[in-house]
């Protein structure tokens, strides 16, 4: 079953970084903006924008299909999306647990989101749930070598979680396949994003509500020595002009529900 307590912790991670998401989002506009091609090109559907942050994508997939609704853990989220986007529909839920009727949704959008559901299994049965007999569920998520820099430098401080568990692609497609899920197409990618430092990757990571990190043993900041020596190791990725690269492994999908 899914871990309740650490989707409050993740909920509350989301709430306080409501007002800085968009400004540090660039990952997410850019691996949102790459499945935008995979939608269907029908107009009158009935579609979820799962984990939908502070609205972009929601705001402009109600620009595509007839009804779309927000849904997201955070209610700060939500609120902030209700001011800032014109977007007709929002609703409080947890992934695990969707308010919706069985076999009423026609499409699931879902920009990196699925990296913070620690049971894949439970969660793909509930949208096989929500989805209609042909419905899509269309994704982004992240997978295991990402931020490998940062891994690869706290791992010569100490053997503490730094960074969260992200899925292995065999994870995802193999429970896909276990329950009965066609997957059309799916494309993996390295997307790297620059930074002046380690504090500036840092400080967009809290920006996203990225920074929970459930099997963290030792909580709060690290100490300012572990911090240096973190930065220090970190400066083997350094490249020539003196950026700071950091990977994000991007997993995009499209999966469809069986007819019967």
């Amino acid at each position: 079953m899914p871990n309740t307590l650490n989707q409050i912790k993740i909920a509350k991670s989301f709430d306080s970084a409501t007002n800085s998401y968009d400004v540090s989002a660039r990952l997410q506009r850019y691996s949102g903006k790459h499945l935008m091609p995979w939608l269907p090109q029908e107009r009158q559907l009935t579609v979820i924008d799962l984990g939908c942050g502070t609205g972009f994508f929601t705001e402009l997939l109600s620009g595509n299909f007839e009804r779309v609704i927000g849904v997201d853990i955070s209610n700060k989220m939500l609120n902030y999306t209700r001011s800032h986007r014109k977007v007709d529909y929002l609703v409080a839920g947890d992934a695990y647990h969707l308010p919706f009727q069985d076999n009423s949704i026609d499409l699931i959008y879902s920009n990196l989101v699925i990296q913070w559901c620690d049971n894949l299994a439970h969660l793909f049965e509930e949208l096989m749930r929500v989805l209609k007999p042909g419905g899509r569920f269309v994704f982004t998520t992240l997978l295991d070598q990402t931020l490998s820099e940062l891994k690869s430098s706290w791992a010569q401080v100490d053997d503490d979680k730094h960074v969260i568990d992200f899925k292995k692609d065999i994870d995802i497609l193999s429970t896909l396949d276990s329950q009965g899920w066609e997957l059309t197409c799916h494309h993996v990618q390295d997307v790297i994003l620059e930074y002046e430092n380690v504090l500036h990757l840092a400080r967009e990571l809290k920006g996203l509500g990225a920074n929970h990190v459930p099997k963290k043993q030792h909580r709060g900041l690290a100490g300012k020595d572990k911090w240096q020596r973190m930065t220090q190791a970190y400066q083997d990725f350094v490249e020539p002009s003196g950026v700071y690269p950091a990977t994000y492994r991007v997993f995009s999908g499209q999966v469809v529900k069986p007819l019967t």
